[in-house]
Formats: structure tokens, sequence, C-alpha cells
């Protein structure tokens, strides 16, 4: 009954953030919804297992994994703010006030890979699948992935529309999610 409550508040506060993009299927916004979505039924049914048996192997991963993604967001988050200069004249309403960014960032973290943001989102979703993996958390967990690599792509698309040449060409020099590899 609590993974239901959890589950359910989760869900209704990320329908209330993400409102807007339920109703245009090409925004990044849409599929990173319910890459959301997923994301919330794992912690519902792992939260539980979040402090159980912490030298084990998949725990030690997930921790891992756990302060990869918090450095990527913090890393990500601040160089968006510094050097991206978001500003409410980009008046494109599926974004995010920290989104509308003005500027191409490709330094710090940004100079290696892509999506900072939605790499740490696809990190996080494994390291919450480890605290207790099963077949059904397995299939979820595969969903977001996609959902979140869908997301990356169709972010791709707004960026070059917003950027055009300059961002692919920094698409061509770095990778998506993890540097040097994909």
């Amino acid at each position: 009954m609590s993974k239901l409550i959890i589950f359910g508040i989760l869900a209704l506060l990320i329908t209330f953030i993400s409102w807007r993009t339920l109703f245009d299927p090409k925004s990044h916004g849409f599929p990173r919804y319910f890459a959301w979505i997923c994301m919330s039924w794992l912690f519902a049914s792992n939260y539980k297992f979040w402090f159980e048996n912490p030298f084990d192997w998949n725990q030690l991963i997930s921790w891992i994994l756990l302060i990869y993604s918090a450095y990527l967001v913090i890393a990500g988050i601040l160089l968006i703010k510094i050097i991206g200069k978001p500003s409410a004249s980009r008046n494109e309403e599926n974004l995010f006030g920290f989104e509308k960014t003005t500027e191409l960032i490709d330094t710090g973290v940004f100079k290696r890979i892509r999506h900072p943001l939605y790499a740490s989102l696809i990190f996080v979703t494994w390291a919450i699948f480890l605290k207790n993996p099963t077949i059904i958390l397995s299939i979820i967990t595969l969903l977001s992935t996609i959902l979140l690599y869908f997301t990356s792509r169709y972010d791709e698309r707004e960026c070059i529309q917003y950027f055009g040449q300059s961002y692919e060409n920094y698409m061509k020099r770095t990778k998506m999610f993890i540097p040097f590899i994909f």
C-alpha cells in the first residue's frame, strides 16, 4: 500500500510540473515525463531497500552511480546558470526556466557529454533499480532509459533549431551520456 501512495504522490507532482509537455508529443519534455513516471515507480518499489545490506555488490554500484549522478547534475546546472545564460526572452513555453539557455555550453562537464542532466537521470534510474533488482523492475528501468534517450534526441533537435550549425558541430565532438564511449 505504501508503494502505491508514494508512487501516486510522485506521479501527481511530476504531472503538475510537466503538464505543458503532455500536450506536445514532439517536445523533449513528453518522453521525459514518462521516464520520470518510471523512475517514480522504481523509487516507490525500492525505497525500503535503500540502506539494506550496504556492502552488497549491487548497493556499492548503486551508491557509486548516485554519487556520479549528483556530480553531473550539480556541475551541469552550475554551468547552465553561469555560461548558458538562461533568459525569459526565449519564449518556448515547454521549457523550464533554466532550460532557456541563450549560449551554447561546451566547457566543463559539457565538454565531453552533451546531456549531463539526462545522463544523471539515467544513472539515478539504474542506481534505484540496483537497490533491489527484479525482472519487472529491470523492464521499467530499460523503458526509462529508452525514454531518456529519446528525450535527449528531441532535445538535440530543439537545440539545432535554436543554435544551428554550432550545435551540430558540438554534436560531432561530444558523446551523449558517457565521455569517449556513448
